[in-house]
């Protein structure tokens, strides 16, 4: 009884297995009259041209796809570098150090910046990428499915045609030849009438794809590297900070910290009513009331360009290239800044007097802190 229930449904299996297999063998018989130019192929150029873009869109959005990731993982290993050394210098910094508080705010603050901006890839362009990549498998796997159904198609179109010009005809083989080439027909414009309208569709949707795509990334790469600029500032004013409490220590002198540089150059742009931005004109006339001041005050005239002098009553090694380096008892000219806003709080621009004594020119100059010197 068993064995009889299973006889049909072995024989439905066995049916669609020998007509799958047949399909192929007609189908492989067709493709191969046609390559050898026994038979014609049904051909349409501008679904070919179709498909060769649906190829290229492919192959670029799955490219793109790739980069994107690895441009994710390279953000994601950025993030974990910063954040390292970010704990490095906060778990180093001293307490008694000047801005212990703010190097931890800016550490903190950094990481959230990483995270945010991670996140926002991950979470906006990829999904989108991912999306729209998405599409491509069923409509590669329908184009190949249209390919056979063509095949199919062509096949039944030369069988019925082979039958009509027999010598003999039957005609009942020939009615039935030409339900299946209806049949053949009718399957395989349904597939292609669909791809002829989405192909071009989705061709053109790359363009849009793409200004969305990059438009969106520029977006969060400006407002992250706009945020991480501040947090920059904000930590090289504190190192500068730092040095200065530093180098006031080595002097033995008290040492308070002014104003960051950010903010003396927000106060040096703004101008009042009552107060003009300087000219270039009212900077030398100042720098003349200085060196008039000093010659009222001895009997020597100091070179032109010079505000005034200063003694070095500590000794200061320069520790980059634009700084003076000053040995204790040297004596110093000072210059007034060709840019009011390039001068840092605490430090001066000036030439060694013997430099000056020797060349007769005020080209060696260099900055140098001010509370290392004593005005004469």
């Amino acid at each position: 009884m068993a064995e009889e229930q299973g006889k049909p449904g072995k024989g439905i299996n066995t049916g669609k297995l020998a007509t799958s297999m047949q399909k192929r063998l007609s189908r492989a018989q067709e493709k191969v009259l046609q390559k050898l130019g026994k038979a014609d192929e049904t051909r349409d150029t501008a679904f070919e041209e179709g498909v060769a873009n649906f190829n290229k869109q492919m192959a670029e959005g799955t490219k793109l796809q790739k980069d994107l990731r690895a441009y994710l993982a390279a953000v994601k290993t950025m993030h974990d570098a910063s954040k390292r050394l970010q704990d490095c210098l906060a778990d180093m910094y001293e307490p008694e150090w000047f801005g212990k508080e703010e190097v931890d705010t800016i550490a903190e603050e950094t990481d959230i910046l990483w995270s945010d901006y991670h996140d926002k890839l991950a979470d906006n362009s990829m999904i989108a990428m991912d999306n729209y990549l998405a599409q491509f498998p069923d409509i590669k796997a329908r184009i190949a499915k249209r390919d056979r159904k063509m095949t199919d198609y062509d096949s039944a179109r030369h069988h019925f045609g082979s039958l009509q010009k027999g010598k003999k005809q039957d005609q009942a083989k020939i009615a039935k030849a030409e339900e299946e080439l209806g049949r053949a027909q009718k399957v395989f414009e349904e597939i292609n009438v669909d791809l002829q309208d989405e192909l071009p569709q989705l061709w053109n949707s790359r363009v849009g794809f793409y200004v969305n795509t990059f438009q969106s990334m520029a977006g969060y790469q400006q407002r992250f590297h706009k945020d991480m600029g501040k947090l920059n500032q904000d930590l090289n004013d504190v190192m500068t900070k730092l040095d200065e409490q530093r180098l006031a220590k080595k002097a033995g002198k008290d040492w308070k910290p002014g104003p960051k540089k950010s903010e003396a150059a927000a106060a040096n742009h703004s101008v009042t009513p009552d107060a003009a931005p300087k000219t270039d004109t009212a900077v030398a006339a100042a720098a003349g009331a200085a060196t008039t001041a000093v010659t009222n005050g001895s009997s020597e005239v100091l070179p032109a360009g010079v505000i005034y002098k200063v003694k070095a009553m500590h000794d200061y090694a320069a520790t980059d290239g634009d700084e003076l380096e000053m040995k204790a008892g040297d004596v110093v000219l000072v210059l007034a800044w060709e840019n009011p806003d390039e001068q840092d709080d605490g430090w001066l621009m000036g030439v060694k007097e013997s430099h000056w004594l020797e060349n007769k020119d005020l080209l060696a100059k260099g900055v140098f802190p001010e509370n290392f010197t004593q005005k004469l």
